[in-house]
């Protein structure tokens, strides 16, 4: 390929500027034209040998500083240049080809010759170690450190005998994806480098805020600090756009309280990954500190992950329906598809491997598979002459966003030749605007279409009043836990249940109470003019052939 001598010069123009222009603190500049310089003359490492004299040079003891590593340097092939004395001091430059690489020619040595000299002199000790120290322990899109850093601070701690003092953490930011989609790549890093300055500007000398790639950090800090990190990183509005406009970061985050005979930075990493992973894994927690039961749920997250492909492989999970029943007839009306995992002979709970699920993705390919067999076991009963009502199927939000989403959903339920009246997709309130019009399309889409849509857990995520006005859902899930019954709150959990049910049928929405398991609910029910309920007062989850025997009874 062949020499870009055009964009050379000017690399080398703005290189000299840069240099003669700004001072020795501005490492993150001169850092810069460095790399530049370096990607154009096809330097993959760039060392700086420096020694305090002839002797000590002639004797290779000194420092070596890395003032560029690109990657994949071949260590055999290198460009060294005799030393240049200096005030004493004596500094040596050894430029790395990239591995299977041709070799450089004449004219390449030349130009990284006089490249070199230039560094050599515009920048003494002090400004080298800072470009080297830039380049190593920052990251450059954020402007802060990077996990070099982390690792660096840590080490440096347990070396000092003062690791003891420090507490350390693991977040991620919550959906940023979300915010991403909604704002553009532009504004979006722009909000997680403010909300990164911002925790920045907690911390003291000596702590920091170190990145790890993409929308995941370490902190490392005082433990006398843990109340500010930890309140900060529950939720924080940041600015964005010359409009002024927030947007709300929630992050789940994984804490470690390091104690003063911590061995090496892999068991701080290896504890405060555990623990964020168990946080992420629920989405009600939004910190979690690291234990025993942290390691053993850690240790099972992995396990189950582990085991996913091969459980789908051999139809380990399986369907169970629980029963959704008329209070006017008191019959069988419909039925909720709810996954249960059978293996090696153990039922293992939906709370155990849903979260993990969820936080892996895993969930998106568990939610067809779950829907593909309900459509086959529909297509067996009414090839058999069974009684059919109609199944509702759940749908992760970690579905929303895909495009062809509804067209998915509607090739798996034709493919068993399902009259959509059968199917109803059931899906989860969203707490962001973008998640919300991606809700909306999925809803627009089914109903088109014929397919029935329910929303599920109304009230804990976007504005209700928005969610039931703006979508033309079906059937409104109303969750049990406004039939609890104590002291302070059941007349007005009733009361509440009443005026959601007159608000739901007003816009044309069907309810159904989840959770009724007691002859009062029914009534509480029947007075609140509701007549849809579920629950363990009529029926458990039932595996298909005692559903099967249910719909039987059905008369």
């Amino acid at each position: 390929m062949a020499f870009d001598c055009c964009n050379y010069e000017k690399a080398l123009e703005n290189f000299i500027f840069t240099m003669v222009r700004n001072s020795s603190d501005n490492s993150a500049l001169t850092a810069d034209n460095v790399k530049e310089m370096c990607v154009l003359l096809d330097i993959s490492r760039l060392d700086i040998e420096m020694y305090n004299n002839v002797s000590d040079a002639e004797q290779q003891r000194g420092d070596i500083t890395t003032v560029f590593d690109g990657g994949n340097a071949d260590l055999q092939r290198d460009a060294a240049f005799s030393v240049l004395p200096g005030n004493g001091t004596v500094a040596g430059y050894r430029a790395y080809q990239y591995k299977e690489a041709p070799d450089w020619d004449e004219n390449s040595y030349r130009r990284i010759k006089s490249f070199l000299n230039l560094i050599h002199i515009f920048c003494d000790r002090s400004r080298l170690m800072k470009i080297a120290d830039y380049l190593a322990f920052h990251d450059k899109e954020l402007e802060t450190y990077n996990i070099a850093h982390f690792v660096k601070t840590v080490n440096s701690a347990i070396i000092n005998g003062t690791i003891g003092r420090y507490d350390a953490c693991y977040f991620n930011i919550k959906d940023f994806s979300d915010v991403n989609n909604m704002l553009g790549r532009t504004k979006a890093t722009e909000v997680m480098k403010k909300y990164i300055a911002r925790l920045s500007e907690l911390l003291a000398d000596g702590e920091a805020v170190c990145r790890m790639g993409g929308d995941n950090f370490t902190v490392i800090f005082f433990k006398d600090n843990l109340q500010k990190v930890k309140d900060y990183l529950v939720a924080a509005d940041v600015e964005y756009g010359e409009e002024g406009r927030t947007v709300t970061i929630r992050s789940s985050a994984g804490f470690y309280d390091i104690p003063d005979d911590c061995p090496d930075v892999a068991q701080v990493m290896d504890c405060i990954n555990a623990a964020k992973n168990v946080a992420r894994s629920d989405m009600n927690i939004t910190s979690v500190f690291y234990n025993d039961e942290v390691m053993q749920r850690d240790a099972e997250r992995r396990k189950y992950e582990s085991l996913f492909s091969k459980a789908i492989m051999n139809e380990e999970f399986q369907v169970y329906y629980q029963p959704k029943v008329s209070l006017k007839k008191y019959k069988v009306s419909g039925a909720e598809a709810l996954c249960r995992w059978l293996h090696n002979g153990e039922l293992i709970p939906p709370i155990k491997f849903i979260p993990v699920f969820e936080r892996n993705k895993a969930i998106c390919t568990l939610d067809f598979y779950m829907l593909d067999h309900v459509c086959r076991d529909i297509r067996s009963w009414l090839d058999n002459g069974r009684d059919v009502v109609k199944v509702s199927v759940n749908l992760s939000r970690c579905n929303l966003g895909e495009p062809q989403l509804v067209e998915r959903i509607i090739a798996t339920v034709d493919k068993y030749n399902i009259p959509h009246e059968y199917i109803e997709i059931e899906l989860t309130e969203t707490t962001t605007d973008v998640a919300f019009s991606e809700l909306k399309k999925v809803v627009f889409g089914l109903q088109a279409s014929g397919i029935s849509t329910a929303v599920d857990d109304f009230g804990i995520g976007y504005s209700s009043l928005n969610l039931i006005s703006d979508l033309p859902w079906n059937v409104l899930k109303i969750d049990k836990k406004f039939l609890e019954v104590s002291q302070e709150s059941t007349a007005h959990n009733y009361l509440m249940l009443k005026h959601i049910i007159s608000l739901a049928q007003s816009f044309g929405i069907e309810c159904v109470v989840e959770g009724v398991e007691t002859v009062e609910h029914v009534k509480v029910l029947k007075e609140s003019n509701c007549y849809m309920a579920q629950g363990f007062y009529f029926d458990k989850p039932l595996p298909r052939e005692s559903f099967e025997q249910r719909l039987a009874l059905n008369v």
